[in-house]
């Protein structure tokens, strides 16, 4: 949820709609191919940090790293 509305924000900055375009939209191969590109990485950015805070978590609780 927090990667979906970080990237609406995100979509929203250069001046493009509210939603990412759909492949098969009348738009430019520069819009439908940045959208799941800057999508994807704020997913992984997200996800890496939501682990990251876990092992930290588990670390500060049990005095061992995690994995």
């Amino acid at each position: 949820m927090i990667a979906g509305a970080a990237f609406k924000q995100a979509w929203k900055i250069p001046g493009h709609d509210e939603d990412a375009p759909d492949a098969t939209e009348d738009r430019s191969w520069q819009e439908v191919l940045l959208a799941p590109a800057v999508q994807g990485v704020i997913f992984a950015v997200v996800k890496a940090a939501a682990d990251r805070a876990g092992a930290a978590t588990v670390h500060r609780v049990s005095g061992t790293w995690p994995g």
